[in-house]
């Protein structure tokens, strides 16, 4: 008798066991579901890599200031520059991976993936890709000690005397630094590169375009538009393919004589690995309401800039895309890192 039971007993163990490990994925699901639900529940930290004043920062701060308001929760926004406006990721990728400490940033986001060995982060693997934010035109500019107007003069002075002009970047694999290298590969020029120091921020480096340290820069347009207003920068050409609103008599570096040229700034955010996807999409779902709010677009629009619409997966798969292309880029020019 007792033989014949066994088979029973152990199948009701089973069974009981299975039930209650189902209860505890049920529960964990619909803990997670409400965490989501709930969040946020403290304040928010946005993390910006290229110090206070700049295009991301101003970015960051509009965007905070309509979370604010949405969530009722405090979106603080921390300005982390330095090495390369890699200092803000580091701090990022170390943090929790609970929502509460976000990476504005820009497309240096991804073409620093491939110098990711120097790191100390993996910028694809240790970051989820949120949302776009907006796109716009950097501008190439000269401090007036170049002596250049024009992209035109730019180019004939590069060739006059290859390998010792000087072009500034806010650090190697930056979106301002492969824009450089992309306009000098289709120019057919060489320069030196001079990149921003550890503790330098965007302003730094045009400072030293200014200052007539450097020749030229490939600038975010919102951070050079108010010195080149005031006559201390030239603007030689927008990087986009069409003109900006913000500065409609620059031409485009396509139009000057580089044909098909087109590198725009690109922003957008990101959290932690291991983020709980919950969280994700709360995240893409509320931003998303922001971003589409008439407040919001009319400072995009102010700025110079335009709205990226991707869904969340569209976005990962773009970063990923523009990694590649930046890859191409170092590759073509040299780029060590």
């Amino acid at each position: 008798m007792r033989l014949s039971m066994r088979p029973i007993t152990f199948f009701l163990f089973l069974l009981i066991g299975c039930a209650g490990t189902h209860g505890n994925v049920m529960g964990e699901a619909t803990n997670a579901s409400a965490v989501a639900e709930d969040y946020p529940i403290k304040p928010v930290r946005l993390i910006e890599p290229f110090g206070a004043g700049g295009g991301p920062d101003l970015l960051a701060r509009a965007l905070a200031q309509q979370l604010s308001q949405l969530w009722g929760q405090a979106v603080t926004v921390e300005n982390i520059p330095g090495a390369g406006a890699t200092a803000g990721p580091a701090q990022v990728a170390k943090s929790p991976p609970d929502g509460y400490t976000l990476l504005i940033n820009t497309n240096a986001q991804a073409y620093s993936a491939a110098f990711s060995k120097n790191l100390p982060y993996d910028p694809l693997k240790d970051f989820i890709p949120i949302v776009p934010l907006t796109s716009q035109p950097y501008v190439l500019v000269a401090g007036k000690p170049a002596g250049v107007a024009t992209v035109g003069e730019l180019i004939a002075a590069a060739k006059a005397k290859p390998g010792e002009l000087k072009f500034g970047s806010a650090g190697i694999g930056t979106g301002t630094h492969l824009g450089v290298e992309k306009f000098n590969l289709a120019a057919g020029i060489k320069a030196v590169h001079v990149p921003a120091r550890p503790a330098d921020s965007n302003a730094d480096t045009i400072a030293n375009a200014i200052a007539g340290r450097t020749t030229y820069y490939m600038a975010p347009i919102s951070l050079a538009l108010p010195q080149i207003r005031d006559g201390k920068l030239i603007a030689l050409g927008v990087s986009t393919a069409r003109r900006s609103a913000l500065l409609p008599e620059v031409p485009t570096i396509a139009e000057a004589g580089v044909a098909d040229f087109d590198f725009p700034i690109w922003y957008g955010l990101w959290a932690p690995a291991g983020t709980p996807a919950g969280v994700i999409d709360k995240l893409v779902k509320d931003i998303g309401r922001v971003l589409a709010g008439q407040s919001l677009r009319d400072w995009v629009t102010k700025h110079g800039g335009e709205p990226m619409n991707m869904t969340q997966p569209e976005f990962a798969r773009f970063v990923l895309s523009e990694s590649e292309s930046a890859a191409q880029i170092i590759k073509a020019a040299g780029i060590k890192p």
